[in-house]
């Protein structure tokens, strides 16, 4: 797997499939603007529709987002791993990004290869599922949409993927907006903390 060609081009400004323990992501420099734009349009997705960002530790996330106790608790128990963690953005993550919303969402993959991707990135990378809007979720490189295998300028093969969506959750309003991996055990956590 060539990760360092992928984080380079990340870096410049390009798209790049990767693995994580849910699904194939489609990844770009969460901070470029125009970048976010190529996912957006590669995929055929709703502006509407946010984009969440993969950073490679939960600590990296804090220069990203503003969280409160609950949360940094929330995420010390299920980051790394396959949830979507709802925080207030900072300044630095573009408007594209969380199509104008206050919050944004933050992954911290449980996949080696996705972490070292964002580690050696330097930046946060876009999380989002590496197909077109609409079809089905890609756990293997050779069920890419073409679309996507063509504008990406780099695709890691990781071999087949878990394929259960991470669960997207707003720990300050107690909402799961998304039920997938470990929803069950996020429900309890929620109900009791």
């Amino acid at each position: 797997m060539d990760l360092e060609r992928a984080a380079e081009a990340i870096r410049a400004g390009e798209l790049v499939v990767y693995p994580t323990e849910t699904v194939y992501g489609l990844g770009a420099d969460a901070l470029d603007h125009d970048a976010v734009e190529r996912v957006f349009d590669v995929k055929g997705r709703d502006r509407s529709n946010p984009i969440s960002l993969a950073v490679p530790s939960v600590p990296a996330a804090f220069e990203f987002v503003r969280v409160t106790d609950r949360e940094r608790q929330f995420m010390a128990e299920f980051l790394p791993g396959p949830v979507t963690v709802l925080c207030r953005r900072r300044d630095v993550v573009p408007d594209v990004l969380t199509s104008g919303a206050d919050r944004v969402g933050v992954r911290v993959p449980a996949h080696h290869a996705a972490l070292t991707l964002c580690e050696r990135a330097g930046t946060p990378i876009t999380a989002t599922s590496a197909n077109v809007s609409g079809r089905e979720s890609v756990r293997r490189v050779a069920d890419l949409d073409p679309e996507l295998a063509d504008a990406a300028a780099v695709v890691l093969d990781g071999g087949e993927t878990d394929g259960t969506e991470s669960t997207v959750v707003d720990v300050s309003s107690d909402a799961i907006y998304r039920r997938g991996a470990l929803a069950d055990e996020i429900a309890e956590w929620l109900a009791v903390n």
